[in-house]
């Protein structure tokens, strides 16, 4: 199984695209928040952190295919 995960480059390019999204979202709705007023929510931080740091794991090199 885990090497059909490595051929399927649509599973990777979809969740990265989803995490992105997230990313993106979280941004744009904590800057619209800030410029409202408003204070932003722990969960929408928690979510782009969270998003950044999957991103980061999914695209850094893996230390076995070096």
């Amino acid at each position: 199984m885990n090497n059909r995960m490595e051929k399927d480059i649509w599973l990777y390019r979809m969740v990265v695209a989803v995490l992105g999204v997230t990313v993106v979202a979280s941004v744009v709705g904590a800057i619209t928040l800030a410029m409202t007023g408003q204070s932003t929510p722990e969960v929408i931080v928690a979510l782009g952190s969270g998003a950044i740091g999957g991103l980061a794991g999914l695209l850094a090199p893996s230390p076995l295919n070096r």
